[in-house]
């Protein structure tokens, strides 16, 4: 007889969250001091009621990051007392960010101990400490007990820093001794919600009058801080033409934490009274060569409205074990994508003519991927859990959170067709006021499902909105969505010149950007960073980590394949030396089009609303 195996039951699932009270205040302390091993030790201590096996949790689901990237793997030496007693722990079956800790009974507070052992290197995930400057996200350092909403528990935190440094950080300080940062009581999601940029190197800029909004700059060296009144201006304007577009504030203060640094890692990430980025360290000294960078802050400023205070209802979770789903992100960083090329335009941040470039790029790079023939722009949302954000080999093809660029590229379809609709009586800035702007002064979150974004438009232009999104959001397609772009009186081409824009993003990344005539895109050394998919480079079997070392006979360098490609509109050919792991090869390109490099050209005899858009409220 054949014995066939038969599973195991499933181990019980962590307790789910309630819409009550923890007992008591919980109190974190903080050691970041320790910049050279880039260590952080964390000390809680949290009240108990009663003995028995007390379950905490790990943040998970990261609201920014919109996906489960909490890097648990870095936490060590987890050790947990009560009275001086050892207390034993164990982790959950299956649900590794649960650790159950027994607590003996009558004992009214335990203490909890660990480190998060930051990034050394990019090959262990983003770095965040270098000698001069930190990036402290409070998911890293914290425990909490589950069963409760995060808002219904209470953290005291406390954070020591380094001597003579400074910080920046949304929550209230509550008392500073020396470097000891002691912070008021805050629920445990606005904690989470309110990470530090500290440094040896800091100065603080107030952004509107009363300094509600502040602009706090770290950097690797102190004259990467000398900003001039006429750049700080744009950033003022910013925050001028961000209150004009949205009518009202969902925030009492607003910091903008901004870090100048090649040491830690390049982002940028939304909170609802803070936003962090991680930019060029000669974004003011080199100010008129890194515009490209200067749409960062925007982006995440606006997030205050367009994803913080007004969230889609199944991206918001009670706490952070619970899965996100991020069905509505084509509103969330869609609009947003889309208000971050208008604002910085808007503001000065970018010349009119950068964003116009802007969105040749984007429209460009969706204009020539193959992706969309087989999954719709909807699917992509699902690709932070899905990709988490790491490298693809064929983007062009599989998609990434196309939701952003794509979606942009829809809402200034919708922002024209309302203008036209309307004789350019109401626009998308009358949807940002009536959606994004209500209740001035309201600091609780306000969830929407699709109907109330569907509803809002038709209320201000009656059109049948939900066919509208289905066909844009739900089915294939073999073209790019660039009705805005006409609509808005002008139209996508390419050109054998690249734009400032163009030129810009390569000198900031230090690539060489070929993807819209040949297929690739290079780093400076001639390592592949992508192949088009259906391209001259695809067809020739080229992929990225493979390595140009020869141009038609030459050594290669970035002019060199430049020069090339031109050459090819001349009937000249374009050989490659090729290595691809210990393999070398001859590849010939079959390909003569010359440079082709995107551009918006406006269309002779229609209405421009694209300038119109991009003109200062």
């Amino acid at each position: 007889m054949c014995r066939l195996p038969q599973p195991l039951p499933q181990p019980d699932p962590v307790i789910a969250p309630q819409d009550t009270d923890y007992p008591g205040v919980i109190t974190l302390t903080v050691d970041a001091t320790d910049t050279e091993r880039r260590i952080f030790n964390a000390c809680e201590t949290i009240p108990v009621e009663r003995g028995g096996p007390l379950c905490l949790l790990y943040p998970q689901w990261l609201p920014g990051y919109h996906a489960p990237q909490a890097q648990i793997e870095l936490v060590a030496g987890f050790s947990f007392t009560a009275a001086g007693q050892d207390l034993a722990w164990r982790r959950h079956p299956t649900e590794v960010y649960a650790l159950f800790v027994d607590v003996p009974d009558g004992c009214a507070e335990i203490e909890a101990r660990f480190q998060f052992l930051s990034p050394t290197s990019t090959s262990q995930g983003r770095v965040v400490v270098a000698p001069d400057l930190l990036n402290l996200e409070w998911n890293m350092v914290v425990l909490y007990p589950a069963g409760h909403f995060a808002r219904r528990i209470q953290v005291r935190p406390t954070l020591q820093l380094p001597d003579g440094w400074q910080a920046g950080c949304a929550l209230e300080l509550a008392n500073r001794t020396g470097g000891t940062w002691e912070f008021e009581t805050v629920p445990l999601d606005i904690l989470v919600d309110s990470p530090v940029f500290a440094g040896r190197h800091f100065r603080r800029i107030d952004l509107d009058e009363g300094g509600t909004v502040r602009l706090n700059i770290v950097a690797d060296e102190p004259e990467q801080l000398a900003a001039t009144e006429e750049q700080i201006a744009p950033h003022r304007e910013l925050v001028r033409q961000a209150d004009r577009l949205f009518g009202a504030r969902h925030f009492d203060h607003f910091d903008v934490l901004l870090a100048l640094s090649d040491q830690i890692a390049g982002k940028g990430v939304e909170h609802h009274r803070s936003c962090e980025a991680v930019s060029v360290p000669d974004y003011f000294t080199g100010w008129d060569a890194s515009f490209v960078r200067r749409d960062t802050i925007p982006h995440e400023y606006i997030h205050s409205w367009n994803g913080k205070y007004r969230r889609g209802a199944d991206s918001w979770t009670p706490s952070f074990d619970q899965p996100i789903r991020n069905s509505l992100m084509w509103v969330y960083e869609g609009q947003t994508q889309y208000w971050d090329r208008v604002l910085s335009a808007r503001s000065g941040l970018w010349q009119s003519d950068h964003a116009l470039q802007a969105l040749a790029h984007m429209a460009a790079t969706q204009d020539v991927r193959e992706g969309s023939r087989w999954r719709p722009v909807s699917d992509t949302t699902r690709d932070p859990i899905i990709a988490a954000r790491t490298a693809l080999p064929w983007p062009s093809w599989q998609r990434s959170e196309d939701y952003y660029v794509e979606g942009a590229l829809i809402w200034l379809d919708v922002d024209t067709r309302i203008r036209e609709a309307t004789g350019e009586e109401r626009s998308l800035d009358d949807f940002a006021r009536v959606f994004f702007g209500q209740d001035d002064g309201d600091q609780i979150t306000s969830t929407y499902t699709f109907e109330d974004v569907v509803g809002t438009l038709n209320s201000l232009a009656p059109f049948d909105w939900a066919a509208f999104f289905d066909d844009k959001l739900h089915r294939t397609t073999g073209v790019a969505p660039l009705a805005g772009i006409e609509r808005g009186g002008y139209r996508l081409v390419y050109q054998d010149s690249p734009s400032a824009y163009e030129g810009g993003m390569e000198a900031v990344y230090g690539s060489t950007n070929l993807l819209f005539s040949i297929g690739l895109s290079l780093s400076s050394d001639g390592t592949i960073n992508e192949v088009l998919w259906g391209s001259p480079a695809f067809d020739a079997a080229l992929i990225a980590g493979a390595r140009i070392l020869g141009v038609n006979g030459s050594t290669y360098n970035s002019g060199e394949i430049k020069r090339a490609v031109g050459r090819t509109s001349e009937g000249q050919p374009l050989n490659l030396l090729v290595k691809a792991g210990k393999r070398q090869r001859e590849v010939q390109l079959a390909y003569a089009g010359g440079h082709r490099y995107p551009h918006l050209e406006p269309v002779e005899g229609t209405l421009r609303r694209l300038d119109e858009i991009l003109r200062p409220l």
